[in-house]
């Protein structure tokens, strides 16, 4: 069963996909299944058990990765002949144990998780006394956990279940378990927030400077722009300053990429002249390519002509 419950482990790994990331905190289960008695010999004779049935409840702390819980569950099996009869163990045998554990789970930001344990207690077992022999209960636990969401985790594992030798008619019985137990889990605490979008993207100060048709000489309007642009230049203090010219689609292409040059240089004198230093200002001409506004071949178009003062 124990290599059974391992290949699932193995097969489940590729399909483990990333599920929310884990926070630590406190969680509560339900949990059921089947036990067997394995070699179990009471007041000396030998028995014939039958498959048994348990059921239980746990709470915790998650680590995320280690955890930690408090466990109390009841185990009941019937018996294939009768065992000191007139005493607690009649055909039957009741245990509950009280479980310290300690587990560790190996990818807990998986929605598909194998985890191993271990766990030590007090065993309360059928025997003369009603209430049962008080024994040391351990355990080991191995199993694969389903990571639902953040707050609701569904497990599937086998255990070995075993206590110190309770009495019966002052003889002790030998007592191993085999369990396969289905855990339903709630974990408290909010899910983890979500992370902070990205801070906005400044864009540089830019200013345009437009010309009329076939003309690199500056406007009033352009003067008073670029006295703009070298007062934005100066209150950065330390800055590079980016001329770009354009023309619109008339004339022949390689006289507009010389005339969107020659724009682009004016500009950049009269930058000069407004206090910026030559160092600062690269120079680029772009004629045709990059159009404002979209035209056919040929279209004289105001915002096609222009440079634009970009400061960064």
């Amino acid at each position: 069963m124990k290599k059974a419950l391992l290949a699932a482990a193995f097969i489940a790994l590729p399909m483990a996909a990333q599920a929310q990331s884990p926070m630590p905190g406190f969680y509560i289960g339900a949990e059921g299944g089947v036990n067997w008695l394995l070699n179990t010999t009471i007041n000396g004779n030998g028995t014939t058990p039958q498959t048994g049935w348990m059921a239980g409840g746990v709470i915790g702390y998650d680590f995320v990765g280690p955890r930690v819980e408090l466990e109390g569950i009841y185990r009941q099996n019937q018996l294939g002949n009768s065992v000191a009869p007139g005493a607690a163990v009649n055909n039957q045998v009741g245990q509950l144990g009280i479980m310290a554990n300690l587990l560790y789970d190996f990818m807990p930001a998986s929605v598909i998780t194998p985890y191993i344990g271990a766990g030590a207690g007090l065993g309360l077992v059928d025997s003369n006394s009603s209430l049962g022999s008080t024994t040391f209960a351990y355990q080991g636990i191995v199993g694969l956990a389903w990571n639902a969401d953040t707050n609701l985790r569904i497990s599937l594992d086998g255990r070995y279940y075993g206590t110190s030798n309770p009495t019966v008619n002052g003889n002790g019985w030998t007592n191993n378990n085999f369990s396969i137990m289905l855990g339903l889990q709630l974990k408290f605490g909010d899910s983890p927030a979500a992370p902070p979008p990205p801070p906005p993207v400044v864009a540089p100060p830019s200013f345009m400077v437009f010309f009329d048709w076939d003309r690199s000489n500056l406007s009033a309007q352009a003067l008073n722009t670029i006295k703009q642009a070298a007062a934005a230049y100066k209150s950065k203090g330390n800055a590079r300053v980016t001329a770009t010219g354009h023309t619109d689609t008339s004339g022949p292409e390689a006289y507009n990429m010389a005339l969107s040059l020659r724009r682009a240089n004016t500009v950049k004198d009269a930058l000069v002249r407004e206090g910026v230093p030559a160092t600062a200002i690269a120079v680029i001409g772009r004629g045709e390519a990059g159009l404002l506004v979209k035209t056919a071949d040929g279209v004289r178009e105001p915002q096609n002509r222009r440079v634009e003062i970009v400061i960064q």
